[in-house]
């Protein structure tokens, strides 16, 4: 009989997740909400079942999920990214009920997700870090822990929620009455959004470039890296663009930082996929961020650089098979660069554009170029979900090359109805801080004219145009 794995998610990460379950011959089972009834993920999943009405709430709801999986027959859930992936509860829920979770175990996911426990991880393992405190003590004491700190690091610094992830609950902190007004806020937020109000702080580091090591590792200690991934540009901390490798041009330096992402991942005894995250300065010091205990957004540009499907790596070490390669197998090749298409209005503050229709959808494509989507002509976007579409990942042997192939795939690519981040990333591919290779964290803030854009500059959205203006001439002219 063939083993069944149930995808805990929804959109264009459950459609990878499938297409990989699929391939390796095993039944994919896809579980939904009613707002995603119309969604592709269900639809090519070999059974699916419904949670409930949601919103969000029935993809977050654990018990339910572990139910889906015994009702299906499941072996396995796999949690992709977001929702429940690092929820170190619903990986331990897994292994109570038997079911293999793919991913590390909870244990791994709870000290990494701890931000102030996996800080000590690397300190004991001397990884370099961004200077930080302890978890802040409540009320009064934290207030004057946070102002002691202060006035030995200086501002600005980094108010964090100690178990966040996605870049949500950080503040920037630049003045002692900033810091007494925001970590009641920032506990409060804390505690909203992942049910822990404990919080600490970090030396900011003005305009670092993000940048990532991919580790896959296996269970019997074998641990490679598959180079590195540039995610400088970003918008309150949520990244927009991502490229492989990195480039800043000291391979010595990037080579030194794989070994350190390789020598954090045996520090935490982390096995299966995993991401460890890095600032670096404009001296090229480099500090370790996090470990993110999950396949990421992003993974696409490593997967075109590199030839090795992550995913598929993933399930298999999570069935206990060991790396079928070693770091010497690893060869990198090329660029490749990643745009998360969501349908959003970068004029207007990113506002979403749920509730609208797709009524055009013409996808680009040729060599060199991967689409991740789950949207479709006729699609109503649902208003409760998170806003991506599809992501464009474009593959070259240069970056020049990988620049004029991302252009063209952007000019060539349209969607009608809501507007899209295409004609926003169109500015950025076009712009010459970018094109040059010099970007860091402040890029979006620092590059206003990347907002100032006609909203369909497509090639086929200047044809449509060109078909409507020669039509209404031809009705005016049967008119006349």
């Amino acid at each position: 009989m063939k083993k069944k794995i149930l995808v805990a998610n929804r959109g264009e990460i459950a459609i990878r997740l499938i297409r990989a379950i699929q391939e390796l011959g095993c039944l994919a089972v896809a579980v939904f909400e009613t707002p995603d009834e119309m969604s592709r993920h269900i639809r090519i999943a070999d059974e699916a079942i419904l949670l409930g009405d949601g919103p969000r709430k029935d993809y977050l709801d654990i018990d339910k999920i572990i139910r889906a999986a015994k009702m299906s027959g499941a072996a396995a859930i796999h949690p992709g990214y977001g929702f429940l992936a690092e929820n170190p509860y619903f990986a331990k829920a897994c292994e109570e009920a038997d079911i293999l979770f793919i991913g590390p175990s909870s244990e791994i996911i709870h000290n990494l997700g701890n931000k102030v426990i996996a800080r000590q991880i690397m300190a004991d393992a001397k990884i370099p870090m961004v200077p930080g405190t302890s978890n802040l003590a409540q009320g009064k004491e934290g207030i004057e822990q946070a102002l002691h700190f202060a006035d030995t690091h200086g501002y600005p610094l980094m108010l964090k929620a100690t178990s966040g992830g996605g870049g949500r609950g950080i503040r920037r902190i630049d003045s002692d009455d900033e810091m007494r007004k925001q970590i009641p806020m920032a506990r409060s937020e804390a505690l909203a959004a992942f049910n822990d109000d404990s919080i600490y702080l970090e030396k900011v580091v003005i305009n670092p470039k993000h940048v990532e090591v991919q580790i896959l590792a296996d269970q019997s200690g074998n641990t490679v890296h598959l180079g590195t991934r540039d995610c400088s540009i970003q918008r309150r901390n949520q990244k927009l663009i991502e490229i492989a490798p990195s480039m800043i041009k000291n391979q010595d330096l990037l080579d030194e930082i794989c070994i350190t992402a390789v020598k954090a991942a045996k520090a935490a005894n982390y096995f299966n996929a995993g991401t460890v995250e890095f600032l670096i300065d404009e001296h090229f010091n480099y500090y370790f961020m996090e470990i993110n205990t999950r396949v990421q957004v992003e993974h696409t540009v490593t997967e075109m650089i590199t030839g090795i499907d992550i995913v598929r790596n993933q399930i298999n070490l999570a069935f206990g098979e060991d790396l079928p390669f070693s770091q010497e197998d690893v060869k990198i090749r090329g660029h490749a660069i990643e745009v998360r298409i969501n349908a959003e209005d970068p004029k207007n503050d990113f506002m979403p554009e749920g509730g609208k229709t797709v009524e055009v959808y013409r996808s680009t494509g040729g060599f060199g170029v991967r689409l991740d989507g789950f949207v479709y002509q006729g699609y109503v976007i649902p208003e409760v979900y998170d806003s991506l579409l599809v992501k464009l990942t474009v593959h070259g042997f240069t970056w020049d090359e990988t620049v004029g192939r991302l252009i063209r795939c952007l000019r060539n690519f349209h969607i009608r109805g809501p507007k899209t981040t295409i004609p926003f990333y169109l500015n950025i591919a076009t712009e010459k801080d970018f094109v040059s290779g010099n970007f860091d964290t402040s890029y979006i803030d620092t590059h206003p004219l990347i907002f100032v854009y006609d909203e369909d500059s497509s090639e086929v959205g200047k044809l449509a145009k060109f078909i409507a203006e020669i039509h209404y001439k031809k009705t005016n002219a049967f008119a006349a």
